[in-house]
């Protein structure tokens, strides 16, 4: 065997020039931002407390962009939705110690929607085995320090995707290149960098870092499994799809499509894979997954396909699918391959799964699927109608009219949300997220931010009720600090009436605000997306929710 290759190891004449000449006075935390700088990284995330000594001087040096909001938890957020809109991995910097563990939420919740977020830590000088330097105990028992806290890798470990602990300056570049990877093979997910901080303050002989390129694993299906699966799909008499939040991110909603219409299957899409097969097809079942009719048909199906799903609560007609044929599961994560039902299950990413089958099953005729569907849509929109909720349907359809097709839209639990969940055609893959994972009030406006940091030319809409919209109010600074274009749209949402006056509050930030009501919301939140930097626009009508749609 043979270990002859053609790469090129020979450094640049840049690069030899840039090592061999480093700029005087380089610390530890020139190594981390040079680091990620040589990835691609072009923005990054912070909030007020210690996260590194003397990293914004070194963000400047190297022409990193540095946004920082007010709390650990809404800069974990802004990552968040950094990386699911841009697929790149968003760099997250947290306080030392117990501060860091206020950005535990926003990555619990990365961690379920599969965002990519590179967290890194400047822990305390010393804490945990292994951290200390010259002078410094290694034992944390002998601390006395500000902020110390006892393995904190091992608080992180239980939340993120991967833990990559450093120890000396050496190992700072190979161990962000090695967690950015992770974050960025599939399933994408946050990970957990923690450099102690006499290593990131001290100077620095490793030479400046200019090489960086990654290479996150893909991960195709294995034959044997496509074909028993392309087999099992042409068979089939009534076979049917659910589209999770996997096909989006893999960018995979065409192929989904040709092999909708190739095999002629019914498909309804998750909320978190809502955008990912057309609303108007005539084999979608739009996203009424929650609807108990739509529950009847996949339960049917002697074959359904679930891709990029976990068929997790919000999916599953709240916990109470009991499909009766055979499951064909593709599914990136591993840990939810076959859960909650047995199923033929293949761990690999959508887009190739996609492909493989594309490449594989025949054409399958059956002129009867689209009636059926027409038959799910009609009973959904009858139960809806028994029960006089025109109002909550009427600002569903007022703010799919005021949203320009693409616009990202970010919410949080609400009741509108729910409705949108069901009802909302999103136009486009990725264009609606939500906290469906940890369920954190307050994701909606911070993470709508850092949507609009990854693209300042379009506007970004965020989503929250009157009491929610009180964990992330302090953002209003941040959104007129950096003039970010987010319409925040606060809904009522049945309190008790206690609380701000969220069109003053927001004026009081320096941030435009209006009072709207059912019959003028789509020309006001139309008129509030269009114009450039941070707007509210509030409506106080309370909102219901439709019955229970499943028995029990």
């Amino acid at each position: 065997m043979t270990h002859d290759h053609d790469l090129v190891l020979r450094p640049t004449a840049a690069q030899t020039e840039a090592a061999l000449d480093p700029p005087p006075g380089r610390t530890g935390t020139d190594l981390v931002v040079e680091t990620l700088a040589a990835l691609g990284a072009t923005t990054v995330f912070g909030a007020p407390g210690r996260p590194a000594p003397g990293v914004l001087d070194a963000l400047h040096r190297t022409g990193l962009r540095h946004v920082g909001l007010r709390t650990v938890c809404d800069a974990g957020f802004a990552a968040d939705a950094y990386g699911r809109v841009t697929g790149e991995a968003a760099p997250l910097l947290v306080p030392s110690g117990p501060g860091a563990l206020a950005a535990l939420a926003a990555l619990q919740e990365a961690r379920a929607a599969s965002a990519p977020v590179l967290a890194i830590g400047g822990q305390v000088t010393g804490a945990g085995s292994g951290h200390g330097g010259p002078g410094h105990p290694r034992d944390l028992s002998e601390l006395r320090e500000l902020r110390e806290l006892p393995d904190r890798d091992g608080v992180f470990r239980g939340v993120v995707k991967s833990v990559h602990p450093v120890r000396t300056q050496s190992q700072i570049p190979s161990a962000i290149a090695e967690a950015w990877t992770s974050a960025l093979t599939v399933p994408h997910g946050p990970v957990w960098v923690d450099v102690p901080r006499h290593v990131l303050l001290a100077e620095t002989p490793v030479p400046v870092v200019t090489g960086g390129d990654t290479f996150p694993e893909e991960l195709p299906p294995r034959p044997e499994l496509t074909a028993v699966a392309a087999d099992l799909l042409v068979r089939a008499e009534r076979p049917a799809i659910v589209a999770g939040g996997g096909v989006v991110r893999a960018d995979a909603s065409g192929k989904l499509r040709q092999l909708a219409e190739r095999i002629q299957a019914p498909v309804v899409t998750t909320s978190g894979g809502k955008g990912a097969f057309p609303w108007t097809h005539p084999l979608s079942l739009r996203s009424w997954s929650a609807d108990r009719h739509t529950t009847e048909l996949l339960e049917d199906a002697d074959v359904l396909l679930v891709i990029g799903s976990g068929l997790g609560e919000l999916s599953s007609g709240a916990g109470t699918f009991e499909p009766r044929g055979r499951i064909v599961q593709i599914q990136a994560d591993l840990g939810k391959l076959e859960s909650p039902h047995p199923a033929l299950g293949i761990h690999a990413d959508a887009r190739l799964a996609l492909q493989a089958l594309l490449e594989t099953v025949g054409e399958r005729r059956d002129e009867a699927a689209p009636e059926r569907v027409r038959a799910v849509l009609t009973e959904a929109r009858a139960r809806l109608a028994a029960q006089d909720l025109t109002l909550e349907q009427d600002v569903v359809a007022a703010v799919r009219e005021a949203l320009p097709t693409g616009t990202p839209s970010f919410w949080d639990p609400t009741v509108l949300t729910c409705w949108a969940w069901s009802a909302l055609d999103a136009r486009a893959p990725g264009a609606m997220h939500s906290a469906q994972g940890a369920g954190v009030p307050g994701y909606g406006f911070p993470a709508a931010l850092g949507a609009a940091a990854a693209d300042p030319t379009r506007p970004v809409l965020a989503v929250s009720g009157d009491d929610g919209a009180l964990h992330a109010v302090a953002e209003l600074a941040t959104a007129r600090q950096y003039d970010l274009n987010v319409t925040w749209l606060v809904t009522g949402d049945g309190g008790d009436g206690t609380g701000p006056d969220h069109v003053a509050l927001a004026e009081s930030f320096g941030v435009p605000g209006v009072r709207t009501s059912p019959q003028t919301l789509a020309a006001d939140l139309a008129k509030a997306l269009a114009a450039p930097g941070p707007s509210v626009v509030v409506l106080p009508t309370a909102l219901r929710m439709p019955a229970q749609a499943h028995p029990g």
